[in-house]
This record gives structure tokens, sequence and C-alpha cells, in this order.
């Protein structure tokens, strides 16, 4: 099974075959004991669309946390969710038979489009759970929930339900954001999702006082959505804030000519007043010619009427008038404030408060009412059946209101902006700022206990908890849940033509209520549901629920909750662990945290990470059109998964910091960890024929030393863990595995020439090493954690070790003398550096020897074991240690004697060298033959020929001329030499 041979890759898949034939997974769940229970939600994704690497983030984070707790003895179940409803899928159905409006669904027929939706909803989940098993995630996509499932949606009824019960449901009208394209509210945490920059028109219009003090004089409004102005009905101003009555010159064209011939000022200008805010003066008149008459405060302007700004609702009750409002200010605009209250929250509130309705001149679809459009188009502005804001057009219908503002002499200056600007997180359509009815939860009523329970989580990185999560609650508003859609959990409202409403939390209250079997939830069968009740007939509203609230519902819907486990949810709530991506502190975190605070005044999950987005190389997104970014299952295929796995956790994009992909780093994973893993179990494996299973004691420094290291990984690494900080936990095993490999397996090469005690802990050692580092990489790299703990220990079918991953975690070792000797190995690698700078300075090569050394330490001694190591790296025959600050000194005078030692050593690495490029193992023994003109290598032949026989394995050696079939020549002390076998 464990062929080394196999590239990495290769192996991965041997190795998922023998999970799936022996059912490791499943073993890890149930050998785990039911009582002690380890709860993680998996947020569902959408099967509308392939895996990408964000996907494949937040996959490993929800396998490598897992992982670790079962190892910890913990059950922990991990059950895979389908988020199957809403737009997403909507919106592939409408793309597919060309419905471009809610009209055409109506049209097509709401069953026929929602049966549509059903049927493609799971178009890629083979391809998820392709990459899903690739990637060595353990998780049941068998017994996966979905929440279009009946159970789902029952339990999402009785979450509704049971808020109604506590009075946070309503019903209310405000001013939201709406998709003109879908046609209905979203919440203002998916509006937040949606921001980008786009370039719009800002219009300032003058607008003429018809009565007050000020008559005849136009007041400058500045707005940046010239679109609502037909839906003007007041003026608002401050009434502390200083204004200006201004007379700007406009230049007659009509008398250019009397202007040539030096006429007088007065002939050729004539004369416009303004009123604008006394600060923005200088800004709104910037290039103009003007006079300032005299200062107005904003209270005189108050109760002045004024000609409304297009005519079409001229006789709106108690409009077109200026009112004082606290929310004007004079950082921007002209200091007056366009009020349509159909189109902005605090125009909608200060339109209540004087008793002024909106005028609704646009339709939930974006596009004018035939009142306004009929009109316009009728003079020429191409306004008629076109939305005021679309996907890839955010100006069209701007610039035809300019036009007519123009021509009606209304428009005072435009200017073009760039801004951010709301956009459908589904569609990508502009939104617009739209008063509309909806359902809500009364978030505010219980935002302050959300505040509170917020404190209990732990959340990674820690500054989301009192940052973007904390402030987003601080803030948080009454949520929006009902949609304007079709697929789907319907709202469980049924309504009587009096306006009493009847809510239904279960299929059978329903059942009960009609009398009719219930087998299907969804919009089209309920619909047609009607209640008969205390002689009224009750019907259902059209709304479905915001999908969100059926994300935040998951911890009680994937369960069926109430209807089923009631008695053991309660040792699964809240969760020991989520993880996201950072859009979700406005998204699955916040309603999720919303709705358990709503039902049981508890947090709904204890630790969370937060991950931020993969990038492509380029620091650009990602994008097929592009082709920025190499396919996830190329990469896996290439590098294994393991490799991708830990070049994701070990970056700061766990922490909810973006990355930029680079799969030269899922290269370098590949080459400085698991390949050199996978050559120190094939070192061991080389010899470990002479292993004779003995427990290491460490009576060789060397390994007392890697025991050491291993516990502190060990340690450091359980500390992160446990703190849920992965990339500190993937960090130190790296650190790891580079000292096992540079200095332990290095120094320890040697000791297998000798088949002694020595080589035998060596061997115990290294076996421990592997078996103890299988475990702590199991969750991280869960292919390499399997090969090494076979490799060392298994045979691919000894039931007594049938998988890593059924280990439990490796114990700490409390040892003071640990700590002694990881500080004195860390002086010796210390000295050991400064030495070779000192070679390296001095240009004098590590394979020549060198006579001697003196080494200053604070307290003048080093155990000899530990000065036999620095002598022997540093190729030194001796070192005196003294009292004194850190520092080292080296003999660098060349003998005769110490020159000839050098050149031994330099034949004994260009054979073995050799050795290595003939494929022998340490059973081939070989005929060595050395050659050289120079008198100087016959005699360092006669003076270290039993030395190269024994560190070149050969059974003989020769000084002879012979070229052989492995041969090398050349220079070393400047004489050339030839040696063959």
């Amino acid at each position: 099974m464990s062929d080394m041979h196999k590239t990495h890759s290769e192996q991965e898949i041997d190795v998922l075959e023998y999970w799936d034939r022996n059912k490791i997974f499943e073993r890890t769940v149930a050998e785990r004991p039911a009582e002690k229970s380890y709860t993680f939600y998996d947020g569902p994704p959408f099967a509308t669309g392939l895996p990408h690497y964000g996907h494949i983030v937040g996959s490993v984070m929800k396998d490598v946390v897992p992982r670790f707790w079962t190892m910890q003895g913990f059950r922990v179940e991990r059950r895979w969710g389908w988020d199957c409803h809403g737009l997403p899928i909507e919106n592939i159905v409408e793309k597919k038979f060309d419905l471009k409006s809610k009209k055409d669904i109506f049209a097509y027929g709401v069953d026929k489009f929602n049966e549509s939706c059903e049927s493609m909803v799971m178009t890629y989940a083979a391809e998820w759970e392709k990459v899903i098993y690739r990637l060595g995630r353990w998780v049941d996509m068998k017994n996966d929930y979905k929440t279009m499932d009946l159970s789902y949606m029952e339990s999402t009824w009785w979450v509704f339900k049971s808020l109604w019960d506590k009075g946070l449901i309503y019903e209310g009208k405000k001013a939201m954001h709406i998709c003109p394209r879908c046609e209905t509210a979203l919440s203002n945490f998916e509006v937040a999702q949606g921001y980008v920059d786009v370039t719009d028109i800002s219009v300032t219009v003058a607008v003429e006082l018809t009565s007050g003090k000020y008559v005849g004089a136009s007041i400058l409004v500045w707005t940046t959505t010239p679109w609502t102005l037909p839906g003007n009905v007041l003026l608002a101003v401050k009434g502390d804030m200083t204004y200006v009555l201004v007379k700007e010159f406009i230049l007659d064209k009509g008398v250019q000519a009397i202007a040539d011939q030096k006429s007088t000022k007065k002939q050729i200008y004539h004369y416009n007043k303004y009123i604008v805010a006394k600060p923005l003066i200088d800004k709104v008149f910037k290039g103009k010619e003007y006079t300032v008459i005299e200062e107005v405060m904003g209270s005189e302007l108050v109760d002045a009427s004024y000609t409304p700004i297009f005519s079409y609702f001229e006789n709106h009750e108690n409009a077109f008038k200026v009112v004082a409002a606290d929310f004007v200010t004079d950082t921007d605009g002209t200091g007056t404030v366009h009020i349509a209250p159909g189109y902005g929250d605090d125009d909608m509130k200060l339109g209540e408060s004087l008793g002024v309705k909106p005028i609704m001149h646009v339709g939930m679809n974006g596009q004018f009412v035939p009142e306004v459009a009929l009109p316009l188009q009728a003079l020429g502005y191409e306004v008629e059946g076109k939305s005021v804001k679309s996907k890839g057009d955010t100006m069209s219908v701007d610039i035809e209101i300019i036009k007519a503002l123009a021509h009606a002499g209304k428009l005072f200056a435009k200017e073009k902006l760039v801004h951010s600007y709301p956009h459908c997180w589904r569609c990508d359509t502009p939104l617009l700022n739209y008063a509309t009815s909806s359902w809500f939860v009364r978030v505010t009523e219980i935002r302050d206990k959300m505040v509170s329970l917020n404190k209990e989580i732990n959340w990674v990185p820690d500054n989301m908890k009192e940052g973007r999560f904390g402030k987003w609650l601080e803030g948080a508003r009454d949520w929006a849940i009902s949609r304007s859609r079709f697929w789907g959990t319907p709202l469980p409202v049924w309504r009587a033509e009096d306006g009493e409403v009847l809510v239904v939390g279960s299929v059978a209250e329903l059942e009960a209520l009609t009398g009719k079997k219930v087998d299907n939830l969804h919009k089209h069968i309920v619909d047609l549901f009607t209640i008969d009740k205390g002689g009224k007939m009750f019907t259902r509203i059209p709304e479905v629920l915001d999908c969100w609230f059926e994300s935040g519902s998951m911890p009680y819907a994937q369960e069926h909750y109430p209807f089923e486990h009631e008695a053991d949810f309660g040792k699964k709530f809240p969760a020991q662990f989520i993880a996201e991506g950072q859009d979700q502190t406005r998204g699955w975190f916040y309603s999720l945290h919303v709705l358990a605070t709503a039902l049981f005044e508890k947090p709904a999950f204890e630790n969370v990470i937060v991950n931020g987005i993969v990038l492509a190389e380029d620091g650009k997104k990602m994008a097929k059109r592009l082709q920025n970014y190499p396919d996830p299952m190329m990469v896996m295929e290439k590098y294994g998964a393991d490799a991708i796995r830990y070049y994701l956790m070990s970056t700061p994009v766990v922490k909810a910091e973006n990355l930029r992909f680079s799969e030269a780093g899922v290269d370098e994973v590949s080459k400085k960890f698991i390949n050199i893993m996978r050559n120190v179990l094939a070192f061991y494996n080389l010899y470990a024929e002479h292993d004779a299973g003995q427990e290491p004691k460490g009576e060789n420094v060397l390994d007392a030393w890697i025991l050491a290291r291993l516990n502190e990984t060990l340690e450091m690494e359980t500390k992160a863990m446990e703190g849920y900080e992965l990339a500190d936990a993937a960090r130190t095993l790296q650190v790891f595995v580079t000292d096992l490999s540079t200095w332990y397996i290095r120094r320890s090469r040697d000791r297998m020439k000798v088949d002694n005690d020595d080589r035998r802990k060596a061997l115990a050692t290294m076996r421990v090493v592997l078996d103890t580092f299988a475990k702590m990489v199991a969750p991280f790299m869960p292919f390499l954690a399997e090969v090494l703990y076979q490799g060392v220990g298994g045979n691919w079918s000894d039931e007594e070790r049938p998988s890593v991953h059924l280990e439990m975690w490796p114990q700490i070792v409390a040892n003071e003398k640990i700590g002694d000797v990881l500080t004195t190995m860390g002086l010796v690698r210390s000295i050991v550096s400064r030495a070779m700078e000192v070679r390296d300075s001095a240009g004098m090569a590590i394979k020549q020897v060198l006579g001697g050394m003196t080494i200053s330490v604070p307290g003048g001694e080093i155990a000899q074991a530990y000065v036999d190591i620095i002598t022997d790296e540093l190729n030194v025959k001796k070192a005196t240690v003294r009292d004194g600050e850190l520092n080292v000194e080296l003999d660098l005078v060349l003998t005769p004697e110490l020159v000839r030692e050098g050149m031994a050593r330099e034949v004994t690495r260009r054979v073995n060298g050799l050795r290595k490029e003939a494929g022998l193992t340490i059973a081939d023994r070989i005929t060595l033959h050395v050659w050289s003109a120079a008198p100087e290598v016959k005699m360092m032949f006669d003076e270290f020929e039993e030395n190269l026989a024994a560190d070149t394995l050969a059974s003989a050696v020769r000084f002879e001329q012979s070229v052989l079939e492995h041969a090398a020549t050349f220079r070393v002390a400047e004489l050339d030499v030839t040696v063959s076998f």
C-alpha cells in the first residue's frame, strides 16, 4: 500500500481507497462516546456553482478543527447541508427560460417555475462531492440536509411562529433597498454585501419660491439621484443654519455685440437670485460671477411654498413647501435637501411627521409610473419602459431627467461623481432606496442582549468581536425577512379580509386548519390552501422568507427540531465551532446570532474562525474569464491535497486577511514539508529491520533534543488548536520538520552505519518521532499523517493500528530537563552558526578540517556531548571552552596533516555521491579505486585507507589508475583526483 515510488498525490488516492474500504471516517464518529459530543455547524453552500478556492479554505478549516477534537476524544458529527432556495437558483431558471421579469414568471406559471428550480438546484452537487472527497474532507454528504426539505421548512416555520408568539415579528412599511430586477426588498446586511464603485451624475436644481419673504428667488437643491426628483414633495433646510441670498450675473448673449463696443455691464448682463448655505457658497458658485445680497437664517425660509420641480403631482396634499430638518448639513451639496418620502429613510420619517404622503412615481420594477413616463416620453425623453437603475446602466434615465430640467430652465449645474453604490448581491443590479411593506424581526428590541451574548463568543481573529461584528450589532436595525419572490419557504401567515392574521407553526397545524394532507410547503402548493375559521376565510400572504432566515434556522431545522430530537437538542446547542468568510459577519453569523438570541437568549456558537478572501496572484478577484488562477483539482492532482490544505491553513487567510493565491507556495509545501517527511520515513525504513522496538530514553543528546523539540512543538500546536489559531498551529509544524531534517536526521546518518546500541537508540527515537508527528499533523495533512503512521508501525491492514485518525491526541510531557536540552542545543546551533560565518569570511570551505577552536560562553561550561556535536559539525578536531560573553574563534592555520584529512573527507563525500547516483543501499559493498599522480594524494590514501573503506562502505580500497562504471574526477587542495568503483 505505502509505495514510496509513487508521488504523494498518487499515494493520496491509495489512502482515500483505504479509508473507504475500512470505513475510517464512520469509525471516527462511531467509536467516540455519544455523551461526549462536539457540535460543529456547517454553513450550507449553494449547489448552483462550482467550488472555488474560497470554498476550499472554508472546507479545510471545517475539516482541520473536527479532526483535532475527534482526536481529543469527542464525537464530532459532520453533516453536509445544501442551501437550495433564493435568487441564485431563481436567476438560473429565469435565464434558461428567458424570463425577464416577475410578470414573465406569473405568465410562465409559478408552479412550473418552482418545479424548475427544484429540478435544477442540485446541478453541481456531484462536482462538489468530487472536490470535497479529493480534498480529504470528512463530512457526511449522503445524509445531507437541504433547506427545501419538508422537515427543514417546517422547523423554519416553527422559528417564525416562536418569534411571532414572543412579539418579535411585525408587518410594517419602511424605506428599504429593493432590487428592481428581482422586484423584492433586501435586508440591510444583504445590502452591505454588494457595494460597488459606480459613476453617476449629481445635479443642482433651481427651485423657485412662490411665497414668503424671498418669493421669486430660487433655492438651490443638490441630489445624486435625479430619478427621484419627480417624487419630490418638500425641501428641507436647517433652521439655525446661515444661508445667503446671492445675485448671479448671467451674460445676455443677445447683446454680445454691445459688449464688444464697450457698453456698460448693466446692458449686457441679467441677474438670477439664488439661496444657498453660506459655508457652501464658494463650492457651489465656483467659476461663476456673483454678489451676496444678504444673509438668511434657515428658519426664515420655513413654510415658503415653491413651484413643483415636476408638475405631475402638483395637487399633492400638504406638499411643495420648505420645512426644517435636523439631518440637513453644510458638508456637501447646497444646504437644502430634496425630500422624496418614498425613497429614503430620513425622507420617509420627515414626511410622516408632517403628514405628507410619499409620491411613488417609480414602481417595484424600477420604472416610472405612467403619470410620469408618458408625458416625459411625449416630450422626447427616453424613459418609458426603462428602469431608473439597471445592470451596467446607472445614468441613462438620470440623463433624460437632467435634459428635462435644462429645457425647463431649472438646471443650475450637473457633475459626474464616483461613489460607492449598493447592488443586488445575487444579480448585480443597482438597488433603489424604496418605501415598501415587509415583515420584520424586532432586532432593535433584542439588540442589547445580542451585544451582551457576543462577549461570550471566541472570535478568531479576536478583533472581529468588538470590530466588524460588534459594531454591526451595535447599529443593528429591524430585519426585513419577507421577499416578494417564489422559490423559498413561504411566510406561514394567512390573512382574512378584515386584516386578522393566523400564523401557522407546523405541518400538523396547517393540516388541522385546512383539513388537507400537507407534504410540500412551497408557495405554489400552500397558496392553494385556505383556512375557514370563525366565519372568516383566510388566504396566505404571497411573500416567501429571506433565505438568510432559513440559514439562521439551521441549528434547529437540520435536526427537525422541535418535532424530532427535542430531548437531546440541548447537548448540541450552541455549537462549539463554526467557520465562514468575513462577509458572513453580516450574513450567516448574524442571522444565527439574531435567531438564537430571540429564541433561547444564548449565542448560537461558542467559537468562530473568520477567513479572508482568496485572490488571484495579481491581487485581482479570481475570475474564469481572466484565467488568473489554476484549477483547484489540477493543483490537487499535481501536488496533492495535503499541500494545498497546509498552504492555505498556514497563511493569514484563516485570520480574516486576504490572500494572493500562489501555486509556488503550494509547491514549496510539497518540497519543504511533504517530501522531506517522506524522505525521513524512507530513511527510517532503510534501517527499520534493526529497530528492536525499545522505548527511546534520550541518552544520546541528539535523541534527547529531538524528543524535546517534538514535545515543545506538540505543546505549542495544542495550545494554538485549542484557541482555534490554525495558522499558528500549522506554522509550528513546519519549523519542526526543518529541525528534524536539517539537524537531527543529518547529524544521525553516521549513527546508522554501525550495528550497535546507539543505532538502535536512534531508530527507536525516529520511530517515536514519526509516529507522534503523524498524529500531530493529522488534522492538517491527513494523507501524509496516514502514510507516516502506517509506515512506522502499521501495514495498512493491522486492526490494532487501523488508522492514525482513530488515535487519541498525543500527551504533552512535563519534564524540567526538556527545557535544559532545548536551551543547550539552541546554544550549540548558535555557536555553529557564528563559526560558519567565520569560515565563510575566511574563504575556508567546510570540507577542510581545522585544528581547533575556542568557544566563550557564560559560565565556561558545555557538556562534552554537545562539544562533540560542535566540532563534528564544524569539521574541527578539538575545541576549548572558556568563560566569557558568547564568542567563537577558529584556528585557521592549515598544516599538511589537516590538508590531507580534508582531502580524505572530500573523497568520501564524492564517493558517497556516486553511490547515491548508482542507487546503492547500505547493504551494497564496493571496491573503491582512488588515483592521483600527486604524491600528497598517495600520502592521504596511506594515512586514511581504513577511514575511506568504512565511510564509503567499501570492502576494499585500492590506489591504482583505473576507471570503472561509476567514476568522477575532481580537484581537491588544488590536486586532481579520480575515484571509481
